[in-house]
């Protein structure tokens, strides 16, 4: 059986959850940018040799010709949607283990855990559909050399004027495809480490900030090794050409595997894994250390 602090509060869940995910940001979206590079870079010709040898030669390569600032290309679509995609998250989260308690001192089980994460991937989806696709574009643009879009902005305008909403939130099925079963396993892997590395006679709410570290730089690690795999297709997909996969994600699949084998599939591995550990970690302290200070100036709500 696990344990969780009670009671559940969805709306503090909200507002902390929305905290986590801008400390979440800021720790991993140079990472995360080299990880979409690795994903989408064009298949070499033979003879010729790849873009990028590597997760290491990628981020030398972007750091060498655009400094810092091209390590954070994309950021503005992830901040500006991070916040609330968070906050709708770990709200998810938070009604998912309220629904499943028939009185607010019911301990849920690890199932249960994975099932109210599941609810948060679901939740998330509307926010993160949109804000994926234009980050995974403003990431490889300045890879190929052209300018497209002049920023987040800019390329929300163009992609709804091309083609209209549903422009806008190519991907939206990959995207539920990645997001659900891995948010199920981020939430209860976390929720299960907590438990683990609670001393005897203590409560999980009195875990020291290097065990919360812990705690929610694996559960990251686990998130990922179950959504690498769709969230190579939604990179792929997200930015095609109109019209290149006409029957979706399957024609993606079929393409990655029949040209590069089903190692395509864990393409960015590397980078995934490395921004994994300290981005998570960094989310779930912001959020346990946001939730405390809600704890203390609204105790009741």
């Amino acid at each position: 059986m696990a344990e969780q602090p009670q009671p559940i509060s969805p709306v503090k869940n909200f507002f902390a959850g929305g905290f986590g995910g801008v400390c979440l940001v800021f720790v991993g979206h140079p990472l995360d940018t080299i990880k979409v590079r690795l994903q989408t870079q064009p298949k070499p010709q033979p003879g010729q040799t790849p873009l990028y040898s590597g997760t290491f030669d990628c981020f030398r390569k972007t750091l060498v010709g655009e400094g810092v600032r091209g390590l954070y290309r994309g950021m503005a679509a992830p901040i500006i949607g991070v916040t609330p995609m968070f906050a709708v998250c770990f709200f998810g989260f938070g009604l998912g283990k309220r629904l499943q308690q028939r009185t607010p001192d019911d301990v849920l089980t690890y199932p249960q855990l994975f099932a109210a994460g599941m609810l948060s991937g679901v939740f998330t989806t509307a926010i993160m559909a949109p804000g994926e696709r234009i980050k995974c574009l403003l990431q490889i643009q300045a890879a190929t050399g052209e300018t497209k879009y002049s920023g987040s902005l800019d390329c929300a305008k163009q992609l709804y004027r091309e083609a209209g909403i549903r422009g806008v939130y190519k991907g939206t099925v990959l995207t539920l495809m990645r997001d659900v079963p891995a948010s199920g396993m981020y939430f209860m892997t976390y929720e299960w480490l907590k438990n683990i590395l609670t001393p005897e006679g203590k409560s999980v709410s009195d875990l020291s900030a290097p065990r919360i570290l812990f705690a929610g730089g694996l559960a990251g690690i686990f998130n990922w090794a179950v959504a690498i795999p769709p969230d190579v297709l939604k990179s792929r997909f997200q930015t095609a050409p109109p019209g290149k996969y006409a029957n979706g994600f399957r024609d993606v699949l079929r393409e990655l595997i029949r040209e590069e084998g089903v190692a395509s599939l864990y393409k960015g591995f590397t980078a995934v894994m490395i921004r994994a550990f300290p981005a998570n970690a960094a989310c779930f302290l912001g959020f346990e250390v946001a939730m405390k200070f809600l704890n203390w100036v609204a105790p009741g709500l």
